[in-house]
C-alpha cells in the first residue's frame, strides 16, 4: 500500500514538473527595468538536470506582455576576440532596428547610446555585462545605438532584429566620442577601419524623435 501511494506521489510531481517545463503557469523570463524606461535586461529561466540545461531565450507571448511587439526578422551571429569594439550602430528609419543582444559564449560589455532628438535622456549611456555564464540578454528598442567590447578571450554573440539589415540607412557614433564618456574597459581596444569614421553624436543627425511619432 505504500509502496503504491509512493509511486502515485512520484507520478503527481512528475506531472508537475512537466507542465513547468513546458511553460504551463510560469514566466520564462525576468524583465528588470534600466535608467531608460523603454530598455529592458531580460534574463531567462534555465532549467537544468543531468541531462545539461534547457531555457527559452525567445516568446512573442512573453515579450508582447512586456509592451514589446516587434517581429523580429534577421539573427545575427559574430566572433570577435578580445578587446574589439562594434560599434556604436543604428539604422535610421523606415529601417530602424529593435535588438535583442545574448552572448553565447565568453564575456562582453554591452553598450547603447540614447540618440532620439528631445529625449530627457539623450546622448546618456547604459552599459551590462553578457556572458554566457549569466544569460543576460539586452532589449534595445528602436532609438538607441548599440555597440559592445570583448572581455573575453574570444566571444560570440547572437542578436535578432526587427529589420533586416540595410547598408543605405546604417549610421553610428565614433566609440570614443569624448562627450559621450563611455567607461570602456582598460584594455587594447581593436576598431575596424569602417567605425574609426564614424562621426561624434553632436555632428549627426539620427532622425529619431521623443516621444515616438
Amino acid at each position: 500500500m505504500k509502496m503504491e501511494i509512493l509511486t502515485i506521489y512520484a507520478l503527481a510531481i512528475g506531472l508537475i514538473f512537466r507542465s513547468l517545463f513546458s511553460g504551463i503557469g510560469i514566466m520564462p523570463f525576468i524583465f528588470s527595468n534600466t535608467i531608460f524606461k523603454e530598455v529592458l535586461i531580460v534574463t531567462p529561466k534555465v532549467f537544468t538536470d543531468h541531462r545539461g540545461y534547457f531555457a527559452e531565450t525567445y516568446k512573442f507571448s512573453a515579450f508582447k506582455n512586456k509592451g514589446i511587439h516587434h517581429h523580429f526578422v534577421q539573427t545575427n551571429h559574430s566572433l570577435s576576440t578580445k578587446g574589439v569594439i562594434r560599434g556604436i550602430h543604428f539604422q535610421k528609419c523606415p529601417k530602424a532596428q529593435a535588438k535583442l543582444v545574448r552572448c553565447v559564449r565568453g564575456e562582453i560589455l554591452d553598450v547603447i547610446v540614447d540618440v532620439r532628438n528631445g529625449s530627457p535622456t539623450y546622448g546618456q549611456w547604459l552599459g551590462e555585462n553578457l556572458s554566457a555564464e549569466n544569460k543576460k540578454m539586452f532589449y534595445i528598442p528602436i532609438g538607441f545605438a548599440h555597440g559592445f567590447c570583448v572581455l573575453s578571450e574570444e566571444a560570440e554573440i547572437l542578436y535578432l532584429s526587427s529589420e533586416e539589415y540595410d547598408p543605405s540607412t546604417e549610421s553610428g557614433i565614433i566609440w570614443n566620442d569624448p562627450d559621450l564618456k563611455i567607461k570602456w574597459p582598460d584594455i587594447n581596444i581593436i576598431v575596424s577601419d569602417k567605425d574609426k569614421k564614424l562621426q561624434q553624436l553632436k555632428e549627426i543627425n539620427s532622425g529619431f524623435k521623443y516621444p515616438a511619432e
